[in-house]
């Protein structure tokens, strides 16, 4: 995964975590049918030559209709 702000490689699969608390961020969605949510833990990548921060699932198949 390239930077949006510098085109440096990013540094990938790091943790998100809400400061105070241990359960991070869940990405999810309501679909139609028997198997009707979908979810995905959320993961961050980091430019180590900015410090921009993108945020991602690897799961992002599972959200298609």
């Amino acid at each position: 995964m390239k930077c949006h702000q510098c085109q440096t490689e990013m540094v990938r699969d790091c943790n998100v975590t809400v400061e105070g608390g241990m359960y991070g961020i869940k990405i999810s969605k309501k679909r139609k049918g028997l198997f009707n949510k979908v979810s995905a833990k959320t993961k961050a990548a980091v430019c180590s030559s900015c410090g921009y921060v993108a945020l991602y699932i690897d799961e992002y198949n599972d959200f298609r209709e």
